[in-house]
């Protein structure tokens, strides 16, 4: 079972239909739920989908020097992908991760599905929670 908020879905949907037809490749990352400020009545320690990181970031760092920038530590474990062909499964071509989010067409709840790196479907359970406010150290 994988847990993700509202709001990202909603964000990755919309996003995946404004950029139809192409796909949408999108690393994720997770809060813990005891850091939400809300009971979300699982284990504090569960992993919830909080963020995404934009394409490209970090990428010419990487190019030039092999590192990752673009993921903060200790995040990334999980993927967004849409399949604009319209096969809500993992295909041998995808971006693999721990977990992995494919959405396709029309893009809405009915059009999503969760999946672990060996193709296995995985329960995606949608929690209506806002996690933390983050702010950069002055």
């Amino acid at each position: 079972m994988i847990h993700v908020t509202r709001d990202l879905l909603t964000v990755l949907l919309d996003r995946a239909a404004e950029r139809d037809p192409a796909a949408v490749n999108l690393r994720l990352s997770a809060t813990r739920a005891g850091e939400f400020e809300a009971d979300l009545g699982i284990d504090p320690e569960t992993p919830v989908l909080t963020h995404f990181t934009l394409d490209g970031v970090g990428g010419s760092v990487n190019a030039v020097f092999g590192v990752d920038l673009g993921t903060p530590a200790g995040r990334g474990g999980a993927r967004f992908l849409s399949h604009p062909t319209g096969r809500l499964e993992l295909s041998k071509t995808d971006d693999l991760a721990a977990v992995v989010i494919v959405a396709v067409p029309p893009y809405d709840d009915d059009f999503v599905a969760a999946f672990d790196r060996a193709g296995d479907g995985i329960e995606l359970v949608v929690l209506d929670a806002t996690p933390p406010a983050e702010s950069l150290p002055e």
